[in-house]
């Protein structure tokens, strides 16, 4: 078995999370993340997933893998990144979380826009209904949930007090069976496990979080796995066969 490394950032935003930059375009961000050296990336918008497509199909064109993806708030405040390996996954997701949203409509001007592209980088419509809210459904059904569909689940941005499950519980509970979780790059993984009990025994991952093409660089984890898939991700949170997860610096 050949593994290859891939320098990742599982967590980002397009222009169609309210409070990320209009300049989040698919092609942009995507020849940003060639610029910066990222070899693969995960497209991680708050409670929706209608950019992936568009994303996905602009990557054609660029030394850069894409996972679908997407960041979920739970009924408790927590934010899950949700990984798979297929465009039709997510969307199933996005269906079951489209039906837990509240029936609120955004305000631009408190939130901010929330903007569908196509590949070409073109203004193809706006998400109407509030995404920057919790979904009624909890974290375990959301672990579940997204298993269930084939996919991959990492608490997000676990050394933030604010939106995260460590912040909110203090702890991560066992029976949920996470193998890795996210932290900003704030903190180093050093730091992290000397500040944070909780994430003793927890493999660590490095995302940017990124709102704005600034920010797309400032956090990378290098895989050494076989495929840029979720199963492939998972089995390096295990150390499976050689696979393994580091963090440069």
């Amino acid at each position: 078995m050949v593994l290859r490394t891939y320098a990742a950032n599982l967590h980002m935003h397009t222009a169609l999370s309210p409070c990320a930059g209009e300049e989040m375009t698919p092609r942009a961000l995507l020849a940003e993340a060639a610029r910066q050296g990222l070899d693969l990336i995960a497209i991680t918008d708050h409670n929706t997933a209608e950019n992936v497509g568009a994303v996905l199909e602009a990557a054609r064109d660029f030394p850069v893998r894409v996972l679908p993806g997407m960041e979920v708030q739970t009924r408790e405040d927590v934010h899950l990144i949700c990984l798979f390996q297929r465009l039709e996954q997510v969307l199933a997701w996005q269906e079951v979380i489209y039906r837990r949203l509240p029936a609120r409509l955004n305000d631009e001007r408190v939130f901010g826009a929330q903007l569908v592209a196509d590949s070409h980088d073109r203004v193809v419509g706006r998400v109407e209904r509030l995404l920057l809210t919790s979904a009624d459904i909890g974290v375990n059904e959301a672990v579940e949930g997204v298993r269930g569909l084939g996919g991959l689940c990492i608490p997000a941005h676990v050394d933030r007090p604010a939106f995260s499950l460590v912040g909110h519980l203090g702890f991560i509970p066992p029976e949920l069976g996470f193998k890795a979780v996210e932290i900003t790059p704030r903190m180093s993984p050093r730091e992290a496990y000397r500040k944070l009990n909780a994430l003793m025994g927890y493999v660590l991952v490095v995302s940017s979080d990124a709102h704005y093409l600034a920010d797309l660089g400032t956090g990378r984890t290098v895989f050494y796995i076989k495929d840029a898939t979720p199963g492939e991700l998972e089995l390096a949170f295990r150390g499976e066969g050689g696979r393994k997860v580091v963090i440069p610096g």
